[in-house]
């Protein structure tokens, strides 16, 4: 069977907003699709998950922690085999709220390879201090080596993008040792002559370091590997006539809806609509795709929806992108 799997974060309008977006959307083939399509499965988290819904989805998981992506990571991006219990180690930007630290976008960044090596080389002899191996593997990716932290909980960027960072910090035995370290780190980039130049730019200072995705050296699967091509920004375009199921990450609205940049969410999802679904529906129509699998979600939901070559027989259906408003 010919299957696709659309994996399209944040695409679930929220409640407070979902009325006066769908109003305004202009999606035909999500609508088509959408009227036409099977439920298979939907779910709500707490709002304080340590992953996203579709983050959960894709590492197929069901644990309170972030995806053990760190080893499929490490090898998209030519790392040599390894062996222990690794981090991914994300520098970011801590925004300095009235009385807390909110941890920020970490795509708004804009970090270049040079600067990341930069502040990387300040950082690592703290790391080697505390016995904890530290590997470069790409400006925003970095990866420690931490057997003795293998019991910490972690939470991926995007689920605490925005939120205060002391509720989403690493948890465990030996937190107190990573905050300290983090704590030594803030110190030696405060300072830095590459923190001040930027400032002046008008660019965010990389002031903080975020630590998830924890795994084993050997630990990976395929859903892993489509969560770290994505992360490595390896986008293979979605070929509908593949003979295997394929997964593919459609991400441009994270930003956006972070940001409550509800414009540029609409102009996204239209993108999306005309470059991905528009094709998908077109493949279905025409037999060479026979199932597509929309999978949904937002910061606390997941909808997975599922539409067949046969289910285009309810000529029917009227398209509608009400189902968005789930």
């Amino acid at each position: 069977m010919r299957a696709l799997n659309l994996v399209i974060p944040f695409s679930l309008p929220p409640v407070e907003h979902a009325r006066d977006l769908l109003a305004q959307l202009q999606s035909p083939a999500m609508a088509k699709l959408l009227s036409r399509a099977s439920l298979k499965s939907k779910k709500t988290g707490s709002g304080l998950d340590a992953c996203l819904p579709h983050e959960r989805w894709l590492a197929g998981h069901t644990s309170d922690n972030s995806p053990a992506v760190s080893a499929t990571l490490m090898a998209a991006l030519g790392l040599k085999n390894e062996t222990g219990y690794w981090f991914v180690v994300q520098p970011v930007h801590l925004h300095v709220a009235r009385d807390h630290l909110v941890l920020t976008d970490y795509r708004q960044l804009i970090l270049s390879e040079s600067e990341s090596k930069i502040l990387f080389d300040a950082a690592h002899p703290l790391f080697e201090e505390q016995n904890q191996r530290l590997l470069f593997g790409s400006k925003d990716y970095w990866f420690m080596h931490a057997d003795s932290w293998a019991d910490f909980r972690t939470c991926t960027p995007d689920a605490a993008c925005g939120h205060n960072i002391d509720v989403w910090s690493p948890s465990g035995g030996s937190s107190r040792e990573w905050r300290r370290l983090q704590n030594e780190v803030q110190m030696l980039w405060h300072q830095h002559p590459l923190n001040e130049s930027r400032e002046q730019n008008n660019q965010p200072r990389v002031n903080g370091l975020w630590l998830w995705g924890g795994s084993q050296a050997n630990e990976s699967s395929p859903g892993l590997h489509t969560l770290a091509s994505h992360l490595n920004n390896q986008h293979p375009a979605v070929d509908t006539s593949a003979s295997e199921p394929t997964t593919h990450i459609l991400d441009s609205l994270s930003s956006a809806a972070l940001a409550d940049d509800w414009s540029s969410w609409l102009h996204n999802m239209n993108a999306i609509d005309h470059g991905y679904l528009a094709p998908a529906l077109a493949a279905l129509d025409s037999g060479k795709l026979e199932v597509l699998n929309l999978i949904l979600s937002d910061s606390t939901r997941l909808v997975h929806w599922s539409i067949a070559r046969n289910s285009f027989r309810k000529f029917w259906a009227k398209p509608s992108l009400n189902r968005l408003a789930t």
